[in-house]
């Protein structure tokens, strides 16, 4: 497995798909992406058919995250929202999901219940509370990585969540995270402001608001990770209401084949062969 940390300094930016269960954690390590982000927002869509309003529970991402670490070999970045309490709770999520799997843990700043960074009326808590949580979570994990969001810039201004992503990495966070920058301008001013300090992550949310650009501008900026955290869920969505609605109309599923896999073409994805044949080892 790539060792996430020593990844984040190099090049080209590393780019990390959102994947909301094991089989599409499986269909983005085959093709290629070096590592995987756990999306609480995808994993509330999916799990629960809810939006990302802090809903899930930490006990559900935690089992969540290690169907998919059971399954891929990739490093796992996991979103674990506001560490679902206080520094206590944050400690007990953090060891947890290192348990699970998590080679990197995503804590954010926002007030419980949290909603998604790209919705209205978000509040965020006190500075010094969210630093006392990265302390927590610096002391609580044994070898993954601790990722500071701030979505102070939605509630006090850009410069506001500057600030409060400084102290984070005084407390000790290993990589930065501000939410929802508006323009291709105020994500350069992040970067002006916090590169070089830690490792950079950009948020691209379709439909959202920040612009969603290619990796490769986003590098030219300064970022080092690039998330794309609910594409899957969107696509799936899109795939799923044109698919019902066909063989709601057609009661067949045939006007629908050109786009699915077959039964041999989904067990190739699902490694069926290859885990039938390692059983044969046993008989």
């Amino acid at each position: 497995m790539t060792d996430l940390r020593e990844r984040l300094s190099l090049r080209p930016v590393l780019v990390a798909p959102g994947v909301c269960d094991a089989l599409t954690g499986a269909i983005a390590a085959a093709a290629g992406f070096e590592a995987l982000y756990v999306s609480g927002a995808a994993i509330a869509y999916t799990r629960l058919g809810r939006p990302d309003i802090g809903l899930v529970s930490m006990a559900e991402v935690a089992e969540h995250v290690a169907l998919i670490a059971d399954r891929v070999a990739v490093p796992l970045i996991v979103d674990a929202d506001t560490g679902y309490g206080n520094a206590l709770n944050v400690q007990r999520t953090v060891r947890a999901f290192e348990r699970a799997g998590a080679a990197a843990i995503q804590l954010e700043d926002q007030t419980f219940p949290k909603r998604c960074g790209h919705l209205d009326g978000k509040g965020v808590i006190a500075p010094s509370e969210m630093a006392g949580k990265i302390r927590a979570a610096v002391d609580a994990r044994e070898r993954c990585l601790i990722v500071a969001r701030t979505d102070a810039a939605a509630v006090e201004g850009l410069e506001a969540a500057l600030d409060r992503a400084r102290l984070y990495a005084e407390a000790g966070a290993d990589v930065l995270f501000v939410e929802a920058p508006r323009t291709e301008e105020d994500l350069a001013r992040v970067a002006d402001a916090l590169g070089g300090r830690l490792p950079l992550v950009a948020n691209m949310v379709e439909g959202g608001r920040t612009p969603v650009l290619p990796a490769a501008t986003l590098e030219a900026i300064g970022f080092s990770l690039v998330i794309f955290p609910g594409g899957i869920v969107r696509a799936l969505a899109a795939t799923a209401r044109d698919y019902y609605a066909s063989l709601a109309a057609a009661g067949t599923t045939e006007p629908f084949r050109s786009r699915m896999l077959d039964l041999a073409g989904l067990n190739e994805v699902i490694g069926t062969p290859a885990l039938l044949a390692a059983g044969k080892r046993y008989e």
